[in-house]
């Protein structure tokens, strides 16, 4: 496989900077570290061009400007592609596989100057095997898109679902009797956070949770950090399958994310960021009930409001606070059949992750294989 130096394929080039006092609200697209900021009475591509972050947190990123495009500063433009030699799709996605980690400098403001990206060798293969490793990418991105969009419209119905179900749980138009949450829990335990390793722990080793393991608003126990040798494993805060648990303290938007776990990996605990809710008796309130209605935009709200905090410091909800939140306590039989339906969506959606997952793995072999020239064979 020949490799080419990217400044015998095209001109890297940063453009002057329209300031965002200067963007309006239509005209042309104005692209900037991050995709589109705003537009502009002028353009300075007219076809569409690759763009590759050069300054900022998001320094390497790659997108395509759009034709009739103003490209900012921020990011270096990929001028006068030589199309005769790279597809340009090709080029992008042989650069999002590349990364730019070797050649970006600075620490306090990380950047990608002209000088180092021009240096970059492109694997250079027949352009009509560019063209179909990128047809064979394009349709596995289109199947996770797809994918996604899928897992969005399950989480909406789930939504939709018990509101259609109880209504909105603090206007409680269907008259439900409401409790607080001390006359339903047996006790809210808070986690432990011993000092971990910055590895998860695979294969039932012994770890703690993460905060992001539960403020998607389902459990992923992937994210966890493993124990240092010599640490105690304290068995009281374990997660098991049924637990219930709510993020006591982080950012006024994500403070009271609450999850269900479903399954779980072995060995891991709930840090003390965390709370556990245990539920006193299942024959008033559902543990997935309960799940589904403290997710419900509504009640997010109303956890968010329990949050205090000194400036400066994150939101914390205390367990006296959370104790006293009133909730909605439907019928049994009314809780199980609405489980019944959140079950079999949970089985859906967990299936369709499955399949974006292999999906993306998939995408990983692929480029790794067309980079090697090994996908197709030239002709």
């Amino acid at each position: 496989m020949k490799y080419v130096e990217l400044k015998h394929l095209c001109s890297p080039k940063q453009w002057k900077t329209v300031s965002t006092s200067n963007l309006i609200s239509s005209g042309y697209p104005v692209y900037g570290a991050n995709g589109i900021i705003g537009y502009h009475s002028e353009y300075n591509h007219k076809f569409p061009t690759l763009l590759v972050t050069c300054r900022g947190a998001t320094c390497g990123e790659v997108n395509i400007c759009e034709p009739f495009s103003y490209v900012n500063g921020n990011a270096m433009a990929l001028d006068d592609l030589d199309e005769s030699k790279v597809n340009i799709k090709y080029l992008y996605y042989y650069l999002k596989y590349r990364g730019f980690k070797d050649i970006i400098s600075g620490s306090a403001q990380p950047q990608i100057i002209r000088s180092a990206i021009e240096k970059i060798k492109i694997p250079l293969i027949e352009l009509a095997v560019q063209v179909k490793i990128v047809e064979t990418v394009d349709k596995i991105i289109g199947v996770i898109l797809k994918r996604q969009s899928q897992i969005t419209v399950l989480d909406e119905l789930t939504q939709s679902l018990f509101l259609e179900t109880f209504g909105d749980p603090i206007q409680n138009l269907k008259d439900f009797k409401k409790l607080s949450l001390n006359n339903v829990l047996s006790n809210i335990q808070t986690g432990w956070s011993p000092v971990a390793s910055n590895e998860p722990a695979i294969n039932n080793e012994q770890g703690v949770l993460k905060l992001s393991a539960v403020t998607g608003g389902r459990y992923n126990f992937k994210e966890n950090k493993k124990l240092l040798d010599g640490t105690p494993f304290k068995t009281e805060y374990e997660v098991k399958t049924g637990d219930i648990l709510l993020t006591r303290k982080n950012t006024k938007e994500l403070v009271g994310a609450c999850s269900y776990v479903f399954d779980t990996q072995s060995n891991l605990m709930f840090s003390d960021l965390i709370f556990r809710l245990n539920i006193k008796d299942e024959s008033i309130i559902q543990p997935i009930y309960l799940w589904r209605l403290l997710n419900t935009n509504a009640m997010k709200k109303e956890l968010s409001s329990l949050a205090s905090g000194s400036s400066g410091s994150m939101p914390n909800i205390s367990k006296k606070n959370l104790n006293e939140l009133l909730i909605i306590i439907p019928p049994i039989n009314l809780q199980e059949e609405f489980i019944n339906k959140i079950i079999s969506l949970e089985q859906l959606r967990r299936d369709l992750i499955e399949s974006v997952y292999s999906y993306e793995k998939l995408y990983e072999s692929i480029l790794q294989k067309a980079f090697k020239s090994e996908l197709f064979q030239e002709q």
